[in-house]
């Protein structure tokens, strides 16, 4: 998207919070958020398990630079192949006027699987944070390119003071900086430059020397093969957040079984039951994690 356009949805996406805090205020909100169980740490578990291919499924219906992507959209159907695919986590994008998402598209889907699952929205206020853990997320995205950098500070302490884990995206060395700068634990790469729409692979390929050893690295945006996926991972990236490469399947969880055994196959894991918890094998990650 370009420099307007991103600046455009974070500025709708000001102005709906603002709205929507003011027919319900923050205090009332933190109330009801308080009062459901924590779910710290599941999310950045989920993608550190470190002897399988590590995929977050996304539910998307439309983009900004392709339009609708599935006429058809049922995230809850969506999300209930991945989970039985096997993926690690299910993104599931809520912001409506750019992407046709919603909040309730995730509260759906989190009572439908018991993955982890993310909200995938332009995150600029705390509210959204309570929301986010309300509908049942495990983890929000911060996108660096859309928040200044004591904006993202703020944010990243809010998200782990309300139990949800943060993935922080990042498109360059100097966001990069940045988001390991306020702590951040997860960061995903985006390979997508949000100002162009360009996609360029090598994205992650450059930064992936300058992520710390301890940062659960995620690739995003362009992954299409198994090779791609073998390729990343070998370098260092423990899971990759795909979206469109699914959305357009005739069927999403079909495709993404398709590619992770691929991956599977050319990386040497072990095919996972469904029946087996993602979190326990997490516990062994930090031994195993690539140095650099």
């Amino acid at each position: 998207m370009s420099a307007d356009l991103l600046e455009t949805i974070v500025a709708a996406t000001r102005h709906s919070v603002d709205a929507r805090e003011a027919a319900q205020p923050l205090a009332a909100l933190a109330e009801r958020a308080a009062a459901m169980p924590s779910r710290a740490g599941r999310f950045a578990g989920a993608l550190s398990v470190a002897d399988d291919v590590n995929v977050i499924a996304e539910c998307k219906r439309r983009s900004p630079s392709k339009g609708v992507l599935r006429e058809d959209y049922d995230p809850v159907a969506i999300a209930t192949g991945y989970a039985a695919a096997g993926a690690a986590a299910i993104s599931v994008l809520t912001e409506p006027a750019f992407f046709d998402g919603a909040l309730e598209h995730l509260a759906a889907v989190r009572a439908a699987v018991e993955i982890p699952v993310l909200r995938k929205d332009f995150i600029v206020s705390e509210y959204q944070l309570l929301e986010a853990r309300i509908a049942g997320a495990d983890a929000i995205l911060l996108i660096v390119a859309a928040l200044r950098p004591a904006e993202l500070k703020v944010l990243h302490d809010h998200a782990t003071r309300h139990g949800l884990d943060a993935l922080v995206e990042v498109h360059d060395a100097r966001e990069l900086a940045i988001a390991v700068d306020v702590g951040a634990r997860v960061v995903g790469v985006n390979n997508r430059n949000l100002r162009t729409l360009e996609v360029d692979v090598h994205a992650s390929d450059e930064l992936i020397a300058q992520m710390p050893a301890d940062v659960v690295a995620v690739s995003e945006s362009g992954l299409r093969t198994a090779d791609d996926l073998i390729r990343l991972r070998s370098i260092g990236y423990r899971a990759f957040l795909i979206g469109e490469r699914f959305m357009t399947a005739p069927d999403p969880g079909a495709a993404l079984d398709a590619l992770l055994t691929g991956a599977r196959a050319g990386a040497g894991s072990r095919t996972r039951t469904n029946a087996e918890p993602r979190d326990a094998d997490a516990k062994a990650a930090p031994a195993l994690k690539v140095v650099r």
